[in-house]
């Protein structure tokens, strides 16, 4: 059976003087976490604001909930955003207002408030309910915006740099919770809830994404499972003699995807790493991490069978390959 879309956004478009959102496609199923990533001023917050309908589309078209973004009635856009948590990247609270205040706040805003559940949060982040918000630190007051997307029963949660300022083990800890958060199933037994997740803290996506959508200057560069690129590819660390042994041997361009010049060698983009150890094992090969395969496809200069294997540009944004394409 497949999963209910929560998210689907196909070509949306926003024009700014400067930038361009362009034709970026977006899905979310439930069941799913998909990992959002790109550099500042990529166009990842821009794409939320748009999703949630703080700004008008200049195309494409999007769902949320199932409900149409931007051209619905506002009583459906109200009762879509009943189901949706946000957490953006700094905390939009009253910060004259206690932590006790917020939940009073939030008690009117939402409907399906559930009182006990933020008093719960509050107890398991250890937030004091006489502090004001302006007294938060960064990671209290991202800990603070958690509990109240969670604590009026949402579906979607959409989050906009959660974990900044958060240390490890707090991380760790939020990072359970939204694993609790997506495993919850309707009484068919399928799941019910998605997470849309920007962060520029790869490592985490690494432990609980199950896609990763990367952005840059506005176009949609690669969206790949998470398991793809951390269990299958690998980046191989070359010497000079190394990459030219790769070039004397005509290496497929479907195995060795995209390369770096970096002063101490060469790092190749393998799709399969396994198979790049096999037929060349004086080669180093690592696993590759979000961030390396990031840089990669946003830097790299592709390898391309039978052609001379020199640096050159950076690939342009949005550029597709084999691997990384839109799916």
């Amino acid at each position: 059976m497949s999963m209910e879309r929560l998210i689907d956004a196909r070509g949306i478009i926003k024009r700014y003087d400067g930038f361009t959102l362009d034709a970026v496609d977006l899905t979310v199923d439930a069941g799913q976490i998909v990992g959002f990533i790109g550099k500042n001023g990529a166009g990842k917050s821009t794409t939320i604001k748009a999703l949630l309908g703080l700004i008008g589309l200049d195309g494409g078209q999007a769902t949320v909930l199932g409900v149409p973004v931007g051209t619905c009635a506002p009583s459906e856009a109200a009762q879509m955003r009943e189901q949706v948590g946000v957490v953006f990247d700094t905390v939009s609270l009253p910060p004259h207002l206690t932590v006790c205040e917020v939940g009073g706040l939030m008690a009117c805003a939402y409907r399906a408030w559930d009182a006990d559940m933020f008093e719960r949060m509050l107890r398991r982040f250890k937030l004091d309910r006489a502090k004001t918000v302006k007294d938060l630190s960064r990671g209290m007051g991202m800990k603070l915006s958690l509990a109240c997307a969670l604590a009026h029963q949402p579906r979607l949660l959409i989050l906009d740099e959660a974990t900044a300022g958060l240390d490890p083990m707090a991380r760790d800890e939020v990072l359970d919770l939204l694993r609790d958060f997506v495993a919850v199933e309707g009484s068919n037994g399928e799941p019910v809830n998605a997470i849309l997740m920007s962060s520029h803290i790869t490592s985490d996506l690494d432990k609980i994404a199950d896609e990763v959508l990367c952005i840059d200057e506005g176009r949609v560069v690669f969206r790949c499972a998470k398991d793809e690129i951390c269990d299958m590819m690998g980046v191989a660390r070359c010497r000079a003699v190394d990459f030219e042994h790769l070039q004397n041997e005509g290496v497929s361009s479907q195995l060795a995807e995209r390369y770096i010049r970096h002063e101490y060698g060469i790092d190749v983009l393998v799709s399969d790493r396994f198979a790049f150890m096999q037929s060349f094992p004086e080669i180093p090969c690592d696993r590759i991490t979000i961030d390396d395969y990031m840089a990669l496809m946003l830097k790299g200069t592709p390898m391309r069978a039978g052609t001379p294997m020199r640096a050159g540009a950076p690939m342009q944004a949005g550029a597709n390959n084999a691997k990384g394409g839109e799916r």
